[in-house]
This record gives C-alpha cells, sequence and structure tokens, in this order.
C-alpha cells in the first residue's frame, strides 16, 4: 500500500493499488477453493485391498519318479500334457554338473503352493532350488567323503534307498547293503532299478529281467545306475550319507514289515524261499 496524502494531512486513508487488490483476490481464491477441496478428500473412501490369492496345493511324495512329478504339474496347472517334461529336459534347470541336465533326483519331494500366475519353469526351479538347500554340500559333504562317493552318487543311492526301505531304520541298512556290496566290487543286484527301466513298479522280478540289457539292470552291472531312480526325501538322503554300521549283504522283505538283513548268503536264501512262499500264497 501507499499513500498519496503529503505526511501529517488529517482525513486520508491508506488504500490499496491495482496490484495489491490483484493479489488479494488471488489469495482468496486460494483459500476458498482449498477449503472446499479438502473435505471432499477426506471424504472419500480409499479402495479396499483385493483378498489374498489362496494357492492351490500341490503335493509330491517322496520316491516319485520325475515322470510323475511332471504328469502332476501339468495336471494342477492346467497345460497340455507332455509341457512340463519338455521344460524340464531343456537343459536350463540349475542342475549338478553330474545331472547333465536329467533333473531326477533333484525335484525335491513337498507340497509347493500353487498361484494362478504359477508356471511349470517356475515350480521345477523351486524344487531344484529346494533339493540343493536340502541336499547341499555344507548337509551331506562329510558323509560323502567317509564313503567316497560324490553327492550326485549319493542322491543315486538314496534314491534306491527310498524305493527300497519302508521305515527309518531299515533305510540305514539298504544304505549299508549297497555301501558294502560296493566297496567289494559286488553288484547291487537291486529290484527298484530294474523297475525303473521298465517303468513299472512291482515286487515280482523274473530272471528275464535280470538277463535283460540295461544300463539301469544292476543284475549283471557292476556299480551305481547312471542316474537317481527317482527324488528321495530328507530321511533317505541321511541314511545314503551316513548308514549305520553293519556287514549286512543281503536284504529281502519276507513280508510288509518284516524285512531281513544278512551277510550270510544261505541264510538269504532260505528268507528268499519264505518270501517266494508268502507271494504264492498271496490272492492276485
Amino acid at each position: 500500500m501507499v499513500n498519496d496524502s503529503p505526511p501529517g494531512t488529517p482525513g486520508r486513508k491508506p488504500r490499496m493499488t491495482r496490484r495489491g487488490k490483484l493479489a488479494l483476490g488471488a489469495g482468496l481464491v486460494v483459500v476458498v477453493a482449498a477449503a472446499v477441496l479438502v473435505p471432499l478428500v477426506l471424504l472419500k473412501e480409499p479402495p479396499a485391498p483385493p483378498p489374498p490369492e489362496k494357492p492351490a496345493m500341490l503335493l509330491i511324495p517322496e520316491g516319485w519318479r520325475a515322470s510323475q512329478v511332471y504328469e502332476a504339474v501339468d495336471k494342477v496347472l492346467k497345460v497340455r500334457p507332455g509341457t512340463t517334461r519338455q521344460i524340464a529336459e531343456g537343459g536350463k534347470l540349475k542342475l549338478p554338473a553330474d545331472a547333465q541336465g536329467n533333473p531326477e533326483g533333484f525335484l525335491f519331494p513337498a507340497t509347493y503352493p500353487v498361484y494362478k500366475k504359477t508356471t511349470p519353469r517356475g515350480l521345477l526351479d523351486y524344487m531344484v532350488r529346494t533339493a540343493g538347500e536340502r541336499f547341499g554340500a555344507d548337509r551331506a559333504g562329510a558323509g560323502t567323503q567317509r564313503n567316497g562317493v560324490s553327492l550326485y552318487q549319493a542322491v543315486t543311492i538314496a534314491s534306491i534307498v527310498q524305493a527300497e526301505a519302508d521305515t527309518p531304520e531299515d533305510m540305514g541298512k539298504v544304505a549299508r547293503v549297497i555301501h558294502n556290496r560296493l566297496a567289494q566290487g559286488m553288484a547291487l543286484q537291486m529290484d527298484s532299478t530294474l523297475n525303473y527301466a521298465l517303468g513299472r513298479s512291482t515286487l515280482d522280478t523274473s530272471h528275464a529281467d535280470t538277463r535283460m540289457d540295461n544300463p539301469y539292470n544292476t543284475y549283471n552291472r557292476q556299480g551305481l545306475p547312471p542316474t537317481p531312480i527317482a527324488n528321495p526325501g530328507e530321511q533317505a538322503m541321511r541314511a545314503a550319507v551316513a548308514p549305520p554300521a553293519g556287514d549286512w549283504l543281503y536284504f529281502v522283505s519276507v513280508r510288509p514289515g518284516d524285512t531281513r538283513f544278512t551277510a550270510d548268503y544261505a541264510e538269504h536264501q532260505r528268507n528268499v524261499q519264505e518270501f517266494n512262499e508268502n507271494r504264492a500264497a498271496a490272492p492276485n
């Protein structure tokens, strides 16, 4: 504001310039606008967050083969049959070098959440990563060194143990039989490896089966099969790397819950005879 009267002149009041009026008017507009908008903003309800997605659950049991895992993933994700196998065999999973791109043995058995955006590759990566955590060198290293096997060989042993034994105690004894036979240069002679080669699961093995020309035939080939034969769990892996002491070389499940271990071949033959008699008497 300015005063256009000489100093001390009575009866004259200060007045605003044109510029002052404009400035004041602008200030009033801002104040009024703010007073109107603020209540409108406060009255508007924020959008409610969407409820969390409830995932489906995919169970991969211990001892499942990779082929079974592929079929289960295809089904739960509702993709074309064979999709998961194709991705698994594409060579992009982070597997040990010894696996040569074959994920058998490293699709860790567990229950996995499945969301709308889950993909076959995502699930396979999750399984392989979990196996790496559970079977990693920091967990199995001492056991593998003590037994003179690599981590991959330990997983292969664990897969046979998983297929041949039902209880933690039997798992340890089966693992000891495998290590004892390997140490003595004996063929493993495991029916589970024959079953894997033939894509089946049975207790009945024929003489013809034991003579077939197949790298998984541990009756006529020494050493371990070329790959794991299933996806083992942690109990089987612990048995493979830390089996109990024992001289056992033979075992047979005479009946469910009655698996007999021995180092004496004649005793084993008697146990096998009892097994055969029980199988012959069992209903088809």
